[in-house]
């Protein structure tokens, strides 16, 4: 079947999504309106809160969310079929996670800038805060131990050439972010440059990479980085790299969609197979191994965390809240579309043959980097049909992947540093209110599940299988307090209480699947080898299942109050003040 006309439905259904569905949640379900002042200029501090034009947030928002995550995930669950991945790729995004980012976007901006955690003390109780920092600091830190292995598993592999790119990126975001902060230079030359400049580096790095097998002491490098862009303020190096790199990616997504509508692939993946060998069933998984790219609990820690403390105007939301997440959307379909139709077997070896034998089992499908190469090597197929020499297209897709991951490991970094600071708070701890032992704690973290292990080898999916299910039941507890906030303001709360019921129910679901096979002594990448997994991740699986009931439970005797008896609680009143 050829790919070409489920895509052009995808397109229309993000179109009309955010012309009208995007349209309505702004005007008539949260009521934006740029009287209002925002955290941005009400708190401003020039190192987090700091006013920033929407065009340039949006490249900040758009390359902290979109990470390793909208790429990876798709790549593994296409063993399912394309179908209900690129299904829950488009209209899981439409319905449910841009619903998701938009509303946490909000929700913080009328909170301070407050994490979405501090904000569901406010709509739910101060043990909610409480819940939430536990749940938040674990899955950010085991997330981006995934993405430091992944990263780390690419520079040492096959693609050392993505090393001189992204780390002159680094160089070229701070001389911009320095000449236009304090030395008030005009952005746009400084911008063109600095793409320019970033387009020779791909080129420099595709001839010249850098060979250094040495798994470990890429992770010691990334650690380091994510340290120096949490403590660092954000118009140094966060806010300027964040932006290049949204202009990297971009070209790249402009570039694979050309691409793939001049090609005119068939795909040759089948387009539904329920039960893969030795997979896991196909409900609630799918829905779980892809999250970002169709909803993700990260994302409301971006929109709450950095995005909220630099939102110039409330109308903003729309385009960075709304817009972002269809972009992400987009590389999840990307994504879908490289490891399902971007492949170009060998003379005398078809595409669908070559699909089996990377998607013959679920051994052979979760293999975290050998899927983002999958990826790789499909997104470059489609550029490669330009013209453009396979090599170099391969070496641009390899930048884009890394340098993404980058700017999400460099957020999510200072998001857990914040995380860190409000347990201080919380506990009455000043001491991890300094930015340098809060990140210090934080990239400890980060470190530890980028160096966890199983019986030797990378933890991999098994991490990864956790972190799926810790990242939505995030989203759902985000769409949980968003639905709160609603109901308190008596206003229509459908609009995040279905997909909040639907992403709980499957959570929940996963838990229980999760406490099953751990209890066994399994995870599904050690079925292989019959070796049970270490005890530590049934002891994980089981905390993160208490601390989800306990918040619930929080949650539900909040829900069943009459309507009326929402008004003694503490809500945020339109100017983003807490009243008493």
């Amino acid at each position: 079947m050829s790919a070409v006309l489920p895509v052009l439905v995808c397109f229309l259904l993000y179109v009309v999504g955010y012309r009208f569905y995007a349209g309505y949640l702004s005007n008539k379900v949260f009521a934006l309106d740029d009287r209002r002042r925002t955290p941005a200029h009400v708190l401003r501090n020039d190192v987090d809160y700091l006013p920033t034009r929407r065009f340039v947030l949006f490249g900040h928002h758009f390359a902290s969310i979109t990470g390793l995550s909208p790429m990876l995930g798709p790549a593994i669950a296409v063993i399912w079929g394309w179908a209900p991945a690129m299904l829950w790729v488009v209209v899981g995004a439409v319905l449910v996670g841009c619903v998701h980012d938009f509303s946490a976007l909000v929700v913080s901006i009328r909170a301070r800038g407050h994490s979405i955690g501090k904000v569901a003390e406010g709509v739910i109780g101060p043990r909610a805060k409480g819940l939430f920092l536990a749940i938040i600091f674990f899955g950010v830190a085991l997330a981006m131990g995934v993405f430091t292995l992944v990263i780390a598993g690419l520079f040492a592999g096959r693609y050392g050439s993505a090393v001189i790119p992204s780390a002159g990126l680094m160089v070229v975001a701070a001389f911009v972010g320095y000449r236009v902060f304090l030395k008030g230079a005009r952005i746009g030359p400084l911008t063109v440059a600095g793409f320019v400049i970033q387009l020779v580096l791909v080129w420099v790095g595709a001839e010249w990479p850098i060979v250094w097998k040495n798994p470990d002491g890429w992770k010691w490098i990334l650690l380091a980085y994510a340290f120096a862009a949490s403590v660092l303020p954000v118009w140094s190096l966060l806010q300027p790299r964040d932006f290049l790199n949204s202009l990297l990616l971009y070209l790249g997504l402009g570039l694979c969609y050309v691409g793939f509508f001049t090609w005119g692939p068939e795909f040759a993946a089948p387009a539904f197979d329920p039960s893969p060998e030795g997979a896991p069933p196909f409900y609630p998984f799918v829905f779980i191994t892809i999250a970002c790219g169709a909803a993700s609990g990260f994302h409301s820690l971006v929109s709450s965390g950095t995005t909220a403390k630099q939102l110039d105007r409330e109308t903003d939301a729309r385009m960075v809240g709304f817009g972002g997440m269809i972009g992400e959307s987009l590389l999840g379909l990307l994504a879908v579309l490289a490891t399902t139709a971007g492949l170009r077997g060998a003379e005398g070896t078809s595409a669908a043959a070559l699909w089996r034998e990377h998607y013959h089992d679920w051994n052979a499908a979760a293999g975290l980097t050998a899927k983002m190469t999958s990826f790789i090597d499909g997104a470059a197929q489609f550029i490669a049909e330009l013209g453009v020499d396979p090599g170099l297209a391969g070496a641009f897709i390899a930048v884009v992947v890394v340098s993404f991951a980058l700017t999400t490991l460099d957020s999510a970094t200072r998001l857990l540093r914040y995380n860190v600071e409000e347990i201080g708070e919380a506990v009455g701890w000043p001491v991890l209110g300094n930015r340098y032992v809060a990140t210090s704690l934080a990239v400890g973290a980060i470190a530890f599940f980028a160096f966890y292990r199983i019986h030797g080898r990378p933890a991999g999916i098994a991490l990864w299988q956790i972190f799926g299910t810790v990242n939505q039941l995030l989203a759902g507890l985000a769409l949980m307090v968003a639905t709160l906030y609603l109901l308190q303001r008596r206003r229509n709360p459908w609009v995040t209480g279905i997909p909040m019921a639907f992403m709980l129910v499957t959570t929940a679901v996963a838990m229980v699947a999760n406490l099953r096979d751990f209890s066994h002594g399994f995870s599904f990448e050690a079925k292989a080898d019959g070796r049970p997994v270490p005890y530590e991740l049934f002891f994980v699986a089981v905390v993160l299942a208490l601390l989800t009931a306990w918040l619930l439970v929080e949650a539900w005797r909040v829900f069943r109050r009459p309507r009326g008896a929402y008004d003694g609680l503490e809500v945020f009143d339109e100017s983003g003040s807490a009243e008493p």
